[in-house]
């Protein structure tokens, strides 16, 4: 005898539960993990070296982008809820010191929002993400500055 349709089947309730019981899906997960990550690093930085709008984000970098492509790595990988890679290298993130050198105004920020929103565009598909993640990155940009202008 078959049950009711408006009662799940054992099996039904059995996969909900464990569905309910597992660790919910992080943005380092939703985007494809390690790989995702590293691939929106790399076209971050490949973006910076080109993109005219990203003239006065990448003048503020070393000439060579290597380091902060695998810092941004390392970074994002914790940030979007993977393991904890950066803090477990180099200590907490501390963004705002670690970048006090660095003279970060409105055109820094835009250049930077510029790579990474295209990157990320470009890198991960889900554009359902865009409204999760983008919000919180313009915020995370914005209080980089620490110039007027």
């Amino acid at each position: 005898m078959s049950q009711p349709a408006t009662e799940p089947s054992p099996e039904a309730s059995s996969k909900a539960s464990s569905k309910a019981c597992s660790k919910p899906e992080t943005l380092y997960d939703a985007i494809g993990g390690a790989p995702a990550v590293a691939a929106l690093a790399a076209r971050f930085y490949a973006l910076m070296d080109v993109l005219p709008e990203a003239a006065a984000c990448r003048a503020i970098h070393p000439e060579s982008l290597e380091g902060s492509e695998e810092t941004l790595r390392l970074y994002l990988t914790g940030w979007l809820g993977g393991p904890p890679l950066y803090v477990e290298r180099r200590g907490p993130p501390m963004l705002r010191r670690r970048h006090l050198h660095a003279p970060i105004g409105t055109a820094e920020i835009e250049g930077w929002l510029a790579c990474f929103e295209r990157a990320w565009a470009e890198t991960v598909p889900d554009r359902a993400l865009d409204a999760v993640l983008l919000p919180k990155v313009r915020a995370l940009a914005r209080h980089m500055r620490n110039q007027d202008a």
